[in-house]
């Protein structure tokens, strides 16, 4: 994140190490005791946060350590996704928005020919707030592009004091369901388990039982959010950026209060952000081959963050009734606040 460097340094860490224990300790040992079943995920058993979302333990308890320790700045940027709903591309796409002026999209010197966008925008919870470190991130330059995937409300609480802005990311709920089952089987593949039918991904997914579900409620806090203050919670379709990726990243760069100029626009600069993210460039890149992301639950290829996103790719996978049903659930839940995926 830092415009001084083209690879982002990790951040070193705040306080002191025993005291930075002792706080994980205690909210590893109340999130414990919270219920868990079996659902879609990696390992297929996620823990119920008090406020009714699902993880497995390590990113819970990161979430909870970030809401203690976590101080944001007005001028932050935050990316809030639901996995498997077009993160990495958003990422690379503020990313590279945003640091434009120090790394010209395209150039031989760009940090994505290094590490991937993950690297460049770090998760709270998955990256940060991990393995008892409070990191200290005081020292990173403005604007700290950061990301989670935890809901609204679990949400550090300095983010809703200090004003800072969140662009959110919403994807059609079968093609989010597909991406996560797609993701989650191919890890369990890795770790010698059975893959999960999709029938049972369907119904772990449409009982809220998934990574940072349920879907609806996750897609609801931000949208609402964005209703009572579009200035600050940016909501993007999925679909719609795939459509027009070019008026996405202009809407992105306004609202992050980097606006492309009218030289920039002469000389191709929006079209070059979005050639430099497409899964075509990304993928063809040495980080995204060989590269890895290091995560709270281990070492990911980068390449594993990187599938094609094709709208609709559901009606290759799921049945007709499953399809009826996730509808029906998406229709009563989200119909009154006019909101449509």
């Amino acid at each position: 994140m830092s415009s001084s460097s083209s690879t982002p340094a990790i951040p070193p860490q705040e306080g002191d190490a025993e005291t930075n224990e002792e706080l994980y300790g205690q909210f590893t040992e109340l999130a414990s005791s919270w219920p868990c079943s079996r659902g879609l995920s990696r390992a297929n058993l996620l823990y119920r946060h008090e406020k009714g979302w699902y993880s497995t333990l390590p990113p819970m308890v990161g979430a909870m350590v970030a809401d203690a320790r976590f101080a944001a700045r007005p001028s932050d940027v935050v990316v809030a996704t639901m996995p498997k709903s077009g993160t990495t591309w958003m990422k690379a796409l503020l990313y590279s928005t945003v640091h434009r002026r120090e790394h010209a999209p395209g150039g031989p010197g760009h940090p994505f020919n290094s590490v991937g966008p993950h690297e460049c925008v770090r998760h709270l919870e998955y990256q940060l707030y991990t393995r008892n470190r409070v990191p200290d991130l005081a020292g990173l330059p403005d604007p700290r592009l950061l990301a989670t995937h935890v809901p609204l409300a679990s949400l550090p609480r300095s983010v809703a004091a200090s004003g800072c802005r969140i662009v959110y990311v919403c994807r059609n709920p079968k093609d989010t369901l597909v991406s996560t089952w797609s993701f989650v089987n191919k890890f369990r593949a890795e770790d010698g388990l059975e893959p999960i039918s999709v029938e049972a991904a369907a119904g772990y997914f449409c009982d809220g039982v998934s990574a940072s579900g349920p879907y609806w409620d996750h897609v609801l806090g931000y949208w609402r959010a964005h209703l009572a203050n579009p200035e600050r919670v940016l909501f993007f379709r999925y679909e719609e950026m795939s459509r027009d990726p070019a008026a996405h990243v202009r809407r992105l760069a306004e609202f992050v209060g980097r606006p492309f100029s009218a030289e920039e626009e002469e000389d191709g600069a929006v079209d070059a952000v979005v050639k430099l993210c497409s899964f075509e460039h990304m993928t063809g890149l040495e980080a995204t081959k060989s590269g890895k992301t290091e995560l709270v639950l281990g070492a990911v290829e980068n390449s594993s963050f990187f599938r094609r996103g094709l709208v609709g790719d559901w009606e290759n996978h799921l049945s007709p009734e499953t399809a009826r049903k996730i509808d029906a659930i998406t229709d009563a839940k989200f119909r009154a606040f006019g909101l449509s995926v």
